[in-house]
């Protein structure tokens, strides 16, 4: 359905470039041994997913953003309309946030090597001089 937006990579832990090979080597975000376990490249268009030392720093920007969604949605669901106490609101936000971790480390690699790889239906697993695209 969303095939060929970056959109589709992201949720679907796709390649950004083929969207066909898998970016992390499981599935499951909440497989707690293997969550951050990434592929070195993608075994569809060999992409390299690993870029320089220090390349998914940025990806944090892209948790962060979703932590603060996260909380702003709940704060403002269950204090302002709610009104439910704030203790309560505590209550449920410190399991979400601990529980929605690896989802959201995972969404904020994928989100921040999209912006930089472009997706090109073109491309092959015969394609051995694939070059990062940014």
């Amino acid at each position: 359905m969303l095939k060929g937006t970056k959109l589709y990579s992201i949720l679907n832990n796709k390649c950004p470039r083929c969207q066909k090979g898998q970016f992390f080597k499981t599935n499951n975000p909440f497989s707690l041994k293997q969550f951050d376990k990434m592929n070195d490249h993608c075994e569809i268009c060999n992409e390299p997913f690993e870029r320089e030392p220090g390349f998914y720093v940025g990806g944090m920007y892209g948790s962060y953003a979703l932590y603060t969604a996260l909380i702003t949605a709940v704060f403002v669901s269950c204090v302002v309309i709610l009104e439910i106490n704030i203790f309560y609101v505590l209550a449920i936000l410190i399991p979400l946030i601990i529980g929605s971790q690896p989802l959201f480390f995972r969404w904020g690699r994928l989100l921040w090597i999209n912006i930089f790889v472009k997706y090109d239906p073109e491309a092959t697993k015969g394609d051995k001089k694939a070059t990062p695209r940014w």
